[in-house]
């Protein structure tokens, strides 16, 4: 501490989905971080080589080697999402593409963080089937981690996490607040001067929803939402088909190119 040069690595969430529009640009949790982290260091420069849709595999095959050409002191890795929602989904293989990235780049001599996953459950109730594979995953995030000395920002515990203010209609990306959360848990998580515990402050509460409201909001949600995933992956697309990262380079922060 203080970092000076912060590489991002992951799919949708790290490129920022939801917390901007497509056509200006996305911020995101990663963004957010990186705007922290410059107060405390007058050169500070950030990469973001996350991009959307990307399988675990593919953000080792791609982004791992990329960043540590960069040679970052800080690397954060969010990935396995995209692999745990798919039918087939093995965790042994999975698992095993992420820590051979956190053993490659923890062993580059740069702090590394990542982050287990939120209850999916209580975020899109429809899905509850994948809560065992959330636990399960988690669990050998934080074994991992452990093993290899990365930072670990472990939220599945903190109500606030499930939040729906914080995830939008999708239910898969974080709203502006939430990507705002997830960037205080990370500089937290980090020790960062001025961070603290309070990203896991309650919202006020929300009114109750009457039954036939919940039902109506989840239908639209398959409709709107998780019918067309479906047929993403029956076609075998992916939403980042044809794209690259965002910010492949390392550059000053606040730079033209930042979302």
């Amino acid at each position: 501490m203080p970092y000076q040069r912060y590489v991002a690595l992951g799919d949708s969430q790290t490129e920022g989905l939801n917390d901007g529009i497509e056509e200006t640009g996305y911020r995101g949790w990663a963004d957010r971080l990186a705007e922290i982290l410059a107060t405390h260091h007058p050169d500070f420069q950030y990469a973001n080589l996350a991009v959307r849709g990307r399988l675990t595999a593919q953000i080792r095959a791609e982004q791992a080697e990329a960043a540590l050409a960069l040679n970052p002191d800080l690397i954060s890795v969010m990935a396995g999402m995209n692999d745990l929602v798919r039918p087939g989904f093995d965790a042994t293989a999975v698992a095993a593409d992420l820590e051979a990235m956190l053993k490659a780049l923890t062993a580059s001599g740069a702090t590394v963080v990542t982050f287990t996953f939120p209850d999916v459950a209580k975020i899109a109730p429809l899905v509850r089937h994948l809560r065992p594979k959330v636990l399960d995953f988690n669990d050998r995030i934080r074994v991992m981690a452990e093993r290899h000395g990365a930072t670990l920002v472990d939220t599945f515990h903190h109500p606030i996490a499930t939040d729906p203010r914080l995830w939008s209609k999708d239910r898969i990306h974080a709203t502006p607040l939430g990507h705002a959360r997830i960037a205080a848990a990370a500089a937290h998580a980090l020790k960062v001067p001025g961070a603290g515990p309070s990203w896991t402050d309650p919202l006020p509460p929300l009114p109750t929803m009457p039954i036939w409201r919940r039902a109506a909001v989840e239908l639209a949600w398959v409709g709107a939402f998780l019918g067309p995933w479906i047929v993403r992956r029956l076609r075998g697309r992916s939403s980042g088909d044809g794209r690259t990262a965002k910010r492949p380079e390392l550059q000053p922060f606040g730079s033209a190119n930042m979302a």
